[in-house]
């Protein structure tokens, strides 16, 4: 029995020091960087919005329902990015030139950058797109939202929900 027992930590140790390495931000956890460049070949760092709050998109050109939600993006960043909402679209694995071409046909204005490696999308624990993540003022991870489609109203919500200024601290 203590055998079985030893043999039960240890993989369940295991499993959480493995699933460690891999999972996804933890809502109310720091926001991992992001250093990738947009479609102008500009460095864009996460850490440089910083007192925005951003809508952290994972989309690709051959995903449906990417493709659904983003005149919601698009149109909330024309809304609302005076109140200091960033949409900042992180496209995995596609070749620029083809990414160029369709946010060009859909006249989006918002900042993509590109994951050529999916390295930041594995940081983030992206397994399937649409995956989105809503970091606030401070840089934190206030929502993490896989697979369902945005709209308008949902941003909206997310916006006035996380988009206050950090109380001033007290002395």
């Amino acid at each position: 029995m203590n055998r079985l027992l030893t043999l039960a930590f240890t993989s369940v140790v295991l499993l959480g020091l493995l699933g460690m390495a891999g999972r996804p931000p933890l809502v109310g956890g720091p926001a991992p960087e992001i250093t990738l460049k947009d479609l102008q070949g500009q460095e864009v760092r996460l850490s440089d919005l910083r007192g925005k709050i951003v809508l952290l998109n994972f989309w690709a050109t051959w995903c449906k329902p990417c493709k659904e939600e983003m005149p919601a993006m698009q149109a909330s960043y024309d809304k609302l990015r005076g109140q200091g909402l960033v949409v900042l679209a992180v496209n995995e694995l596609e070749d620029t030139e083809k990414v160029i071409e369709h946010v060009r046909k859909h006249g989006h204005t918002f900042p993509v950058v590109m994951d050529h490696d999916n390295h930041v999308a594995n940081r983030y624990g992206v397994v399937g797109l649409p995956a989105s993540f809503l970091v606030d003022r401070q840089g934190i991870v206030r929502e993490q939202i896989m697979g369902s489609l945005l709209t308008e109203e949902r941003i909206a919500d997310l916006v006035r929900r996380y988009g206050d200024p950090a109380p001033p601290a007290r002395h």
